[in-house]
């Protein structure tokens, strides 16, 4: 597993919006801002069940994340990695209510729509690269 460098980590703890980036069936990219937190050396992400980025990570789990700090636009991460983990259930409605408690301060998920059903996803990073200028 590619080393993890405590500004690297700082990012993923920060209440940052990172780019996620898929393949759809025909290949062509797929961009979407997220929420993202970390647990250990896993990243995890949380989506409802159904949207384009669960279909396409369940097809291929290969997955890239990328940031801009937001301060300075030229010191950027990007992640690299693989879906280990596909979580239903309790602990993924329990990991979107953590999301919007670290970005948006509510103990409880917001947004939820009638019927929808939260997925949480571990991801293994294998390869991580920080350029700062």
């Amino acid at each position: 597993m590619p080393e993890m460098t405590a500004v690297v980590r700082e990012m993923l703890e920060a209440p940052n919006f990172w780019m996620l980036g898929t393949a759809n069936p025909d290949g062509q990219a797929q961009i979407n801002p997220m929420w993202v937190d970390i647990e250990g050396d896993d990243i995890v992400l949380n989506t409802a069940i159904g949207r384009r980025k669960e279909k396409n990570l369940r097809r291929d789990p290969r997955l890239t994340l990328a940031i801009a700090d937001p301060n300075n636009p030229y010191e950027y991460v990007e992640i690299r990695g693989e879906i280990t983990e596909y979580i239903e259930g309790d602990e993924a409605e329990a990991g979107i209510d953590k999301l919007a408690k670290k970005y948006i301060g509510e103990d409880v998920y917001p947004w939820r729509t009638e019927g929808e059903r939260r997925l949480k996803m571990r991801v293994k990073p294998t390869f991580i690269h920080h350029l700062t200028r």
